[in-house]
């Protein structure tokens, strides 16, 4: 696709982050910086720090590193060889004329570090690449700001542009779709489960334009119009709406809940580990996971689903559980990807 790319562009990969390592202290100044940003726990100053400093800093980050220890590989972190595969692959789809590299709003590589980086190539534009499908203050508002507020204090700012969320993108869907395909054919499941990272619903209020819309019905994410267009839950139906679709699923095989929920306040419902009890109980023996808020696998997929999940599943009742891999750097999803950053990068 060099082809399509006319001027010399960087593109900017960004996804949330990862520790350097599953060694508690890394994990520690992870979740410090992840959690003190106000677009993610979007409380009083006061509050925030005292949840942080008095609650989970304390406390969190222990159970957090057992965890990322459980899915490190030789390479690292899943989250950021799959993202540094991605880049590769996407580099050599777009060609000589680009330069595409990868960064993490919270922690390394950093976005500031890697935008310095385009500076010194004296690239024609950046395009910023939020590989995030849904969009979310809480992950790409947070994302754009930080590149926002780096070339705030620049004296030469080039020309930027911003890929807007691809929930709804063939070269997204459908990718994912071409991933799923073989392990639901071998695996036979009774039931396909779309899990979504969780939010607060009040980060769902929040971006409700009108004030008027969202929460007001059952079918307030039936479509997506002006008032709803950021909303994040609306989003995540419309993507499922896409792969069960393109999966060509049955009706009554398939359903969607949100997973990761932190705290006492409400999240968006229905929350995964209820619906995979309630699943169970209705006779459900073989159950398949796709995680489509989630372009690389991390954390959120490989243990909570993979692990924890499919653990009680089982208790539960449940015969087998698989975890679909997400679409990390899947031939599919680097030619998809192609398509939609070039869309706009002519």
């Amino acid at each position: 696709m060099s082809e399509n790319i006319s001027r010399k562009t960087g593109f900017l990969l960004i996804n949330v982050g990862t520790p350097d390592s599953p060694q508690v202290p890394d994990v520690r100044n992870y979740l410090k910086e992840f959690l003190s940003d106000p677009r993610v726990i979007d409380i009083a100053f006061w509050a925030r720090w005292i949840l942080l400093y008095l609650f989970i800093l304390p406390f969190r980050p222990k159970k957090s590193a057992h965890a990322y220890s459980s899915i490190w590989t030789p390479r690292g972190s899943p989250l950021l060889y799959h993202g540094q595969d991605l880049a590769a692959g996407l580099q050599k789809s777009l060609g000589s004329q680009s330069v595409v590299e990868l960064a993490m709003r919270y922690g390394n590589p950093s976005i500031e570090s890697t935008l310095e980086k385009f500076n010194r190539l004296d690239l024609d534009r950046i395009v910023v690449v939020p590989l995030f499908p849904q969009y979310s203050a809480a992950a790409t508002g947070t994302a754009l700001e930080k590149v926002m507020q780096f070339y705030s204090k620049a004296w030469n700012v080039p020309s930027l542009e911003f890929i807007e969320p691809f929930y709804d993108q063939p070269g997204f869907y459908k990718a994912f779709a071409a991933v799923a395909k073989p392990y639901l054919e071998n695996f036979r499941p009774d039931h396909v489960l779309f899990s979504y990272h969780g939010l607060p619903e009040r980060h769902m209020k929040k971006s409700d334009t009108s004030q008027t819309h969202c929460f007001q019905t059952e079918t307030c994410c039936d479509k997506i119009d002006a008032t709803n267009r950021f909303c994040y839950r609306a989003q995540c139906y419309a993507t499922s709406r896409s792969l069960v679709s393109e999966l060509n699923l049955s009706p009554g095989t398939f359903s969607s809940s949100f997973q990761s929920r932190l705290g006492r306040t409400p999240w968006i419902k229905p929350y995964t580990d209820v619906v995979l009890t309630t699943l169970a109980q209705k006779g459900i023996r073989r159950l398949a996971v796709l995680c489509p808020a989630f372009v690389a696998d991390c954390l959120e997929t490989l243990e909570e689903i993979g692990m924890r999940a499919k653990h009680d599943w089982v208790a539960a009742g449940g015969e087998d559980l698989i975890l679909v891999p997400s679409l990390n750097a899947h031939p599919a999803w680097i030619e998809g990807l192609s398509q939609i950053v070039t869309r706009s990068a002519r």
